[in-house]
């Protein structure tokens, strides 16, 4: 019988740190039915929110076989497969990483060689830097990619793929499912708390509000969100998200043009919570230390 239960929460602290964890933790992962084609793999364990597996994965069931949204971490590969079966026996066919870190492609190389890889063309070329997708395990980095938009399927079973721009890394792809009026957004929002900016990967603090308007005024239509690694969302916390992350980047930029320290403008943004009810304020000082980077070194291009 499958387990059906509500989406917990997730501490994400850098992908070194989320693998030393995930190997320590018990491999807890819940399911939680969201339609009858669609169900997603929780990123942690309600009530025990250190407990972590990597980011939430979207299971969707196609006449076909199965789409995954992402594959959590390597550490978490048996757990992770388990829970995939108990929803459906039919076989993975495609796999879309949202982005090209390991909590979201752990487990790419479980599912054979006959399954479609598909991502942001950005999102590739991270991936092939990366040692988990060298020597033998390069025949599991994607074939099919995408510059803006990619549509996958017909009918009740389409996906629509899109790229926005730079934020978490430079590859970030918003996931669609427009029968289900429902989008996953990978760690581009992947909690309410201070964005995570990969700059090695492309990342970008300036861009990123900009990034997710982008994304506001292209998707219609759409009811619930699924973050990165945390419980479902609606639309409107998305749009919030967005002036919290403009918000971010102003409260930097005026403290660096009046001369004011790091940890001046992290003290201002973590003071943002008066505005935003219920953010954490975990990852806000480093947010800030990224964009402050960022501004030193010029701002941000288009890539």
């Amino acid at each position: 019988m499958k387990r059906i239960l509500v989406l917990g929460a997730l501490v994400l602290t850098g992908s070194a740190a989320i693998v030393v964890s995930a190997q320590q933790r018990p491999q807890v992962i819940d399911v939680a039915k969201v339609a009858d084609n669609y169900y997603v793999l929780t990123s942690s364990t309600p009530g025990s929110p250190d407990s972590f597996s990597g980011g939430n994965v979207g299971v969707f069931l196609t006449t076909a076989g199965v789409v995954l949204v992402d594959t959590k971490l390597a550490a978490w590969g048996d757990t992770f497969l388990s829970r995939v079966r108990s929803i459906s026996d039919k076989p993975v066919t495609t796999i879309i990483n949202t982005h090209t870190h390991a909590d979201h492609t752990g487990n790419n190389d479980r599912f054979g060689t006959n399954v479609e890889f598909v991502v942001q063309e950005n999102t590739r070329t991270n991936m092939a830097k990366m040692d988990a997708f060298k020597g033998d395990k390069a025949q599991f980095l994607p074939k099919r990619t995408f510059r803006d938009r990619l549509t996958l399927g017909r009918g009740a079973e389409q996906i629509d793929l899109y790229y926005f721009g730079r934020g978490h890394t430079d590859g970030d792809a918003f996931v669609v499912f427009p029968s289900l009026r429902l989008v996953q957004t990978g760690d581009l929002f992947a909690w309410k708390d201070g964005p995570r900016i990969d700059r090695p990967n492309g990342g970008s603090g300036v861009q990123y509000p900009q990034t997710i308007a982008k994304a506001l005024a292209t998707l219609t239509g759409i009811d619930t969100v699924v973050p990165g690694h945390s419980p479902m969302m609606k639309l409107a916390d998305l749009q919030e998200y967005q002036r919290y992350t403009a918000d971010l980047l102003k409260t930097v930029q005026d403290a660096k043009t009046g001369g004011r320290s790091v940890d001046d403008a992290a003290a201002a943004a973590i003071a943002m919570t008066q505005k935003y009810r219920g953010y954490a304020t975990e990852r806000v000082k480093v947010a800030v230390q990224d964009i402050y980077d960022e501004l030193n070194a010029g701002g941000a291009t288009n890539r």
